[in-house]
């Protein structure tokens, strides 16, 4: 394999998060430590039914409570801002749009439909408790089925249907595969609906300046920019009158991109009352409220020849959406779609896509929104391997795709390459001793226990460039924008429109601003999350921070190099900069082959450049201030190989996990410590959910795991150490080599986790297809199969 960081100084480097000095000190500034002299607080009053009409909403016990000063509803808040259009022109998806208010019914459990505004937080819960809200009950619409079926209620009404996005694609001719396979094999995959759990809940403090007319919303978000803009739009302000600063944020995974309505509601009254309005929810209101993920069914059917080769593949998802779109109802189940083949050859393949809203808090994107991908794949094969009485290891060797197909265009049109499939699944095959494995496993099998082994491959999609966007019909740019400014002495500052919550992005993105320009890592600052600071960029999502934030970094950052060594040419009295260089901040020049220092540094041209811009080349202009944008390509592919050991207990149907092993390639690695602990992460996050993770509600429309004693979540004792087996292949098409992959884990673990659980049920002839994996459900599908 190759090296990523071969010819690299400071890219690959092992550095210490600078982020984690402050964190872990105590000194890290979230948005609650903002002190704002004299913010008032804001509470809101939440619906208790999943469906109803607003009759009345009576306000005038709590207006005259100790510390209120307002009470607003929906009404008030139309009058002071915009609502949400969610209209892309997308073939087979409704236009929806939203008050940021109800103003005539509530859609689910927690709908916010008041707002109190106090002196501090408890007179405004007290309050709350005070308004009087008048409903009718609608009957509720809690699931899919429910949804679509005949004459069911409509979540929104101004909507013909519950359905909210359908969407068909086949290539190829998947019926005549059918005619001609040796077999048939369908599978179903359900995963759970499940939430973000950040530590850091939702929150916002909103300052109005009336002599400038302008407004600082602090908030912690992943996209400040396009944030921005929302708010500035939806206040009819100008987004030149609107500064959205991001302070530390303690986790987002996805749950923080959108405007909430509540987050606008707080700057609305900020605006209106002109002074400065402060929102932090509580865990309770995080679980029902904010934003919600995952909840989908896939259904498979694969035409296989008799050696367990695809010969054409059928795909139907289904998605619960929630109440509210808050993203284009097709966006992830597309994107499931789009890439479900992963590493593996399929020309034959059609998908239809069906997006149902139901009374249930809104869905958006989760730290890997195309979680199911791997699993859905894998699983399929696993599925064949079980009809057909093959091993699974052979069934995937036999499909996936070998160096020699790459670059490979799926049926979908997307091409991989610079991936490595096979080389990976074999690194993790070979890391837990198959064959030894398959004989551990009988003979525990003939001692009463049951161990199994799954194997996941993962292909996943990340950065997404502009082109991807465009052809989905989705409004918007997956291009990043950066700066990088040499001050006088030397010293370098860069920015980037990312917002980290938690990634720490402040040292890779450091390295490739120092990698491109010539420099220590220790001389660059990188300044995240201020709107009049950082240039406009479309911020964290998607696994782009290091491909798109990064690649723009280095790419501007060479843009410095190619000046500087202007000027210092010219310093040297040189024609031409071709036998120059910039290493750890000093000009080397080349003379027979040979780098030299040249005698003079960065801070030597910098000051040049600011104090004595007369000795500069003629047509060269004083300071040293550069920016770039860049658009990467329309997605950017890793891949990795998961392989998961369990043991069933076949008593209580506990899953306890024996051994996990990962082997990723994710192409130049910026910093290897922030990389293992992105990996280490996603991977929890895909066994906590796939174990244990869910949301509950009943057929009322009530949710049932509003508080962490009911949302379960995995700890430090569930689960194992990993092992992660770096096999590393840059990509041809990015700046430095660079891929994303933060959410491959996530997809991977999910995957290798389920199958390895049903390699244990074989011998019970049981097939677990739905998450989470609780103990009480394996039991269940072991004493039915008993």
């Amino acid at each position: 394999m190759t090296d990523p960081a071969e010819g690299f100084s400071q890219i690959g480097q092992p550095l210490p998060r600078r982020e984690d000095r402050r964190l872990l000190t105590g000194a890290g500034r979230f948005v609650d430590d903002i002190a704002i002299p004299g913010a008032l607080h804001a509470m809101f009053v939440r619906s208790p039914h999943a469906h109803a009409r607003i009759r009345a909403i009576d306000t005038r016990a709590a207006a005259v409570m100790p510390g209120v000063v307002a009470v607003v509803t929906g009404r008030e808040l139309a009058e002071w801002t915009s609502g949400l259009q969610m209209a892309p022109p997308i073939e087979g998806l409704v236009p929806t749009a939203m008050t940021t208010l109800p103003l005539d019914k509530v859609r689910f459990q927690g709908d916010p439909v008041c707002c109190v505004v106090a002196t501090d937080r408890y007179r405004a819960e007290d309050a709350a408790e005070a308004v009087e809200v008048e409903y009718e009950i609608l009957p509720a619409v809690p699931d899919m089925g429910a949804a679509l079926a005949a004459g069911a209620p409509l979540v929104d009404d101004s909507l013909a249907s519950n359905r909210l996005a359908h969407q068909l694609f086949a290539v190829g001719d998947v019926a005549a595969r059918r005619r001609e396979a040796h077999a048939i094999v369908e599978a179903e995959f359900a995963q759970q609906r499940m939430t973000h759990v950040p530590i850091e809940t939702r929150g916002c403090a909103a300052v109005w300046d009336e002599g400038r007319a302008h407004l600082t919303f602090h908030v912690g978000n992943q996209v400040p920019h396009p944030l921005r803009t929302q708010l500035a739009r939806r206040l009819s302000l100008s987004e030149s009158q609107v500064t959205v600063i991001c302070p530390d944020i303690g986790g987002g995974f996805g749950q923080k991109i959108a405007l909430y309505r509540e987050e606008l509601t707080v700057a609305a009254l900020a605006v209106r009352l002109k002074t400065p309005v402060r929102w932090r929810e509580d865990r309770m209101e995080n679980l029902q409220a904010a934003c919600h993920a995952r909840e989908a069914t896939c259904r498979t059917r694969a035409s296989v020849a008799e050696d367990g080769r695809i010969l054409g593949l059928e795909l139907d998802i289904r998605e619960d959406f929630g109440a509210y779109s808050f993203f284009p109802g097709n966006y992830i189940a597309r994107v499931i779609a789009l890439i479900l083949t992963g590493p593996y050859r399929v020309s034959d393949y059609s998908y239809e896509i069906t997006v149902a809203l139901t009374n249930k808090c809104g869905v958006g994107p989760m730290r890997a929104p195309m979680a199911m991908t791997s699993w859905v794949m894998d699983g399929t094969l696993d599925a064949v391997a079980r009809k057909l009485g093959l091993d699974p290891l052979a069934v995937r060797r036999v499909n996936m795709l070998s160096p020699e197909d790459l670059p490979y265009t799926m049926a979908t049109g997307e091409v991989l390459e610079d991936i490595t499939p096979r080389e990976t699944l074999e690194a993790v095959v070979g890391a837990v001793g198959y064959e030894d494995f398959r004989r551990r496993q009988t003979e525990a099998r003939a001692e009463g226990r049951h161990l199994g082994l799954g194997l996941c491959s993962v292909v996943e999609s990340t950065t997404y460039g502009s082109r991807f966007y465009k052809s989905a019909g989705i409004p918007g740019s997956g291009h990043e924008a950066a700066w990088v400014r040499i001050e006088p002495t030397g010293v370098v500052n860069a920015s980037v429109g990312l917002m980290g919550t938690g990634q720490g992005y402040e040292t890779p993105l450091a390295q490739a601003v120092a990698e491109g320009l010539g420099v220590d890592t220790a001389q660059v600052r990188i300044a995240l999350g201020n709107t009049d600071v950082a240039p406009y960029g479309m911020g964290s999502r998607g696994a782009r921070g290091a491909t798109a934030g990064g690649g723009a970094l280095f790419l501007c950052a060479r843009k410095a190099q190619a000046h500087v060594l202007t000027v210092a040419a010219h310093m040297l009295n040189l024609n031409s900069a071709d036998e120059l260089r910039l290493a750890d901040g000093q000009v080397e020049r080349r003379v027979a082959g040979t780098w030299t220092a040249a005698g003079i540094g960065l801070a030597d041209v910098a000051r040049i450049a600011y104090l004595d811009p007369t000795a500069l080349p003629g047509g060269v202009e004083p300071g040293l201030d550069f920016s770039l944008s860049y658009d990467p390509p329309p997605m950017t592919y890793s891949n990795s190989a998961h392989a998961c050991e369990v043991e069933v207990d076949r008593e209580t149907g506990r899953v306890a996990i024996r051994r996990y092993v990962v082997a990723e390639d994710c192409g130049t690695v910026l910093n290897p410590i922030v990389v293992r602990g992105q990996q280490q992460g996603a991977v929890a996050m895909g066994l906590s959910g796939a174990l244990m993770e869910q949301v509950f509600y009943d057929e009322t429309g009530q949710n049932l795991s509003s508080t962490l004693a009911d949302y379960l979540l995995a700890t430090a004792c569930d689960l194992p150490d990993f092992e992660i087996l770096p096999l590393h292949t840059p990509s041809r098409r990015t700046p430095a080599g660079i891929k994303g992959m933060a959410e491959g884990g996530v997809m991977g673990a999910i995957g290798a986790l389920t199958n390895a659980v049903n390699d244990a049920l074989a011998p019970f002839g049981a097939v677990a297809e739905r998450l989470p994996l609780s103990a009480p459900y394996i039991r269940g599908l072991i004493a039915g199969r008993r």
